[in-house]
């Protein structure tokens, strides 16, 4: 299983766990779980409704590829741990990572 902890805009946590090998992303999970993402494009990284930001486990995650920071940098709320949850697949790099789910008004 993969353990990560999610923390919604409200501030409350919950840890999530997902077997290994689901085949999905953050963003999928997400909504599974769910957690309020819009994810409007359908995880194409066209319109970052599934911004989160990585509050600790950044450096165990893949690097950003040119379209998520092409996205990400239309966002004025983005910061330097900011990710797009559909670009994230759900594999043994995420575990023990924290994620808060960002909001306009609260990023």
């Amino acid at each position: 299983m993969i353990n990560f902890v999610v923390e919604d805009r409200d501030g409350s946590q919950k840890t999530v766990e997902v077997p290994e090998g689901i085949g999905l992303n953050l963003m999928e999970v997400l909504k599974a779980s769910e957690y309020d993402i819009l994810a409007t494009c359908g995880g194409m990284a066209l319109c970052a409704t599934c911004h989160v930001r990585v509050l600790e486990g950044h450096d165990q995650l893949p690097p950003v590829s040119d379209a998520e920071l092409d996205i990400l940098d239309t966002l004025p709320t983005a910061h330097d741990d900011s990710r797009l949850a559909c670009q994230l697949r759900v594999d043994e790099c995420l575990e023990g990572t924290l994620f808060r789910i960002a909001s306009e008004a609260n990023s």
